[in-house]
């Protein structure tokens, strides 16, 4: 899609969705997203200058179709895939890719931290039209053979060089975390949950020196400035409990976070801020609050929240409630989590129950939100199901697949699905189909029930 939009601006000195927003240009990409979200072109445009949207699109990945991450336009999803070191495969990873676009996931990252990783990269990008996102560090690690003490800002920059050139989309990068903010962690019931943010603080403390993303960071927006790769400003001190919630740790480090932006901008680098991990719900809205505050409106991108820390095994569900809520208040983009959270490395078919979670949060958020025409496909579902075209119903499903498969553990010959009943209630005891038969008898009365009188 995207081969001749990108070979129409070589020539141009800077070429990110931003540059262009500034010059007043809608692009090709800011065009499709435009029509997809039904806004005004203009309006994206606008939007992506201000910085509270963010098209993340690398020149080099031409196959990749254009979104939008931002208030502006529908709540987002990303699904993470990665191989551990205990288990690696690309053809493992590619098939997470495949459950991440049939279930609807918007966003990919890419968090491999085991086998060939630039071929894992490389093969993800290749099969993804969605954006593709990493964690460099996790690369830089593998790159220093595991001693953090051995990183250097020459290694660090050479990874990050690396995979633009391959066509990732968006760097989470963690220049927030400062050596002066180790005294909150001390405070803290868990401490350091983000793998980058706990690798961050071995560095700063073994060489007791300010982190090197934040004394890179210039170098940093100039590699992203080339490739259009937007940054994803990690949170190295999210909350990993409810207790940890809310504190100086996490709220000092968005407020560097909020610094950075402005930072990135002048440069024509689109940003988006990582929130937090584990959150008690009657704090969700203050947090969105507080980083549409300190991190002047840029698009917001939450892990969960999870509400509770007792899900294990279900916390796809616990996140989803976070999320949804997040949503509503705010969040741009919602990261997934699976039901393996806390337990393991998710394979497709955990890939599969987080996408589904997160879409039912979305779409919930988008609908609370008041987004055009949100409502409409559950306006359509309700006139499926009072209807009883069960084909219909599947097909609007967020997955249509699992909904069959349980309609038709009961009742799976074709007949059933002309049927005006399910196996919950059978032919005798269906709300609907009751209250069809009252109106179709008693139409008239019903609509002039103010009228009837009634005697015992």
């Amino acid at each position: 899609m995207r081969e001749n939009w990108v070979k129409k601006r070589e020539g141009d000195k800077i070429r990110t969705q931003m540059y262009y927003a500034k010059q007043g240009i809608v692009t090709e990409e800011m065009q499709y997203v435009a029509e997809v979200e039904k806004i005004d072109p203009e309006l994206l445009r606008a939007e992506i200058e201000r910085g509270r949207c963010i098209i993340p699109a690398n020149i080099n990945h031409k196959h990749q179709i254009p979104m939008a991450i931002g208030m502006v336009s529908n709540c987002k999803i990303n699904a993470n895939i990665g191989s551990s070191a205990l288990s690696s495969d690309i053809d493992g990873e590619i098939e997470k890719v495949d459950a991440c676009l049939k279930y609807g996931a918007d966003t990919i990252m890419d968090l491999s931290t085991g086998g060939d990783l630039d071929a894992i990269r490389e093969a993800v990008i290749a099969h993804s039209t969605v954006p593709i996102g990493t964690v460099p560090m996790y690369q830089i690690l593998h790159d220093c053979n595991d001693k953090i003490e051995d990183l250097t800002i020459e290694s660090m920059l050479s990874v990050l060089q690396k995979q633009a050139e391959q066509g990732v989309s968006y760097f989470t990068i963690h220049a927030g975390f400062l050596l002066r903010f180790m005294p909150h962690v001390a405070k803290r019931k868990m401490g350091i949950v983000s793998r980058g943010g706990s690798l961050m603080a071995a560095w700063m403390m073994h060489y007791h020196k300010e982190n090197p993303f934040y004394d890179a960071y210039d170098a940093i927006l100039d590699i992203c400035r080339k490739y259009d790769v937007a940054l994803s400003l990690g949170d190295s001190l999210r909350p990993g409990c409810l207790y940890d919630a809310s504190d100086d740790a996490q709220l000092s480090e968005l407020k560097i976070l909020g610094d950075l932006t402005l930072r990135a901008w002048e440069k024509d680098v689109q940003v988006m801020i990582e929130g937090p991990g584990h959150v008690p719900l009657n704090q969700v809205e203050r947090n969105m609050k507080l980083e549409r505050e300190y991190c002047h409106e840029a698009p917001f991108y939450i892990l969960g929240p999870l509400v509770t820390d007792i899900a294990a095994g279900y916390d796809h569900i616990s996140s989803a409630i976070g999320a949804a809520v997040g949503g509503w208040h705010g969040a741009s983009m919602l990261c997934y989590v699976t039901p393996k959270e806390h337990l393991g490395l998710p394979n497709a078919e955990d890939v599969r129950e987080g996408i589904i979670a997160y879409k039912i949060a979305a779409h919930a958020a988008d609908i609370a939100r008041g987004r055009p025409d949100a409502q409409k496909i559950d306006d359509e579902m309700s006139d499926a199901r009072y209807g009883f075209d069960w084909n219909r119903q599947f097909e609007l499903c967020l997955d249509p697949e699992r909904a069959k498969e349980y309609h038709d553990e009961t009742l799976p010959q074709d007949v059933f699905k002309e049927a005006e009943f399910c196996s919950m209630c059978g032919p005798k005891f269906c709300s609907y189909k009751i209250t069809q038969s009252i109106v179709e008898k008693h139409g008239d009365a019903m609509a002039n029930v103010e009228e009837m009188s009634f005697s015992s």
